[in-house]
This record gives structure tokens, C-alpha cells and sequence, in this order.
């Protein structure tokens, strides 16, 4: 588990979630690639929404970080 910014991985994950970016934000290239591989399907970014909206809820430490 990567410790990464709330906001800003919520941010990536609405705006270039189909490319998987905010995947490579966190640390995980491999998950990043397959998005990156099937970002033509629309798949990809409706995952990163759930994502987004998954990390919203999660409670950040006090520098507004979260594990994902």
C-alpha cells in the first residue's frame, strides 16, 4: 500500500483516469499500464471513478494523505 495525496489522486483519478495515471501516481505501474492498454474500451475511467469516489471517503492522516 502507497501513501499518496487524497486530493490530488482524486484529481488525477476524474480528470486522466482512463490513461491510468493516477495509478502510476500511487506506485503501481502494471496497474497503470492495463489502463493505459484498454483506455479505448471507457472501462478504465469508470473504474477510476469508483476509485475517486472510494478515496473520498477514506479518512486522510493530517497531511492529507491516504494509503491506496
Amino acid at each position: 500500500m502507497n501513501e499518496v495525496n487524497k486530493w490530488l489522486y482524486i484529481l488525477l483519478s476524474v480528470l486522466l483516469g482512463s490513461f491510468g495515471i493516477h495509478k502510476f501516481y500511487a506506485g503501481k505501474p502494471v496497474v497503470g499500464l492495463i489502463f493505459l492498454a484498454f483506455f479505448w474500451t471507457g472501462v478504465p475511467h469508470i473504474l477510476a471513478i469508483i476509485g475517486a469516489i472510494l478515496t473520498l471517503f477514506k479518512p486522510a492522516d493530517e497531511n492529507g494523505n491516504v494509503q491506496v
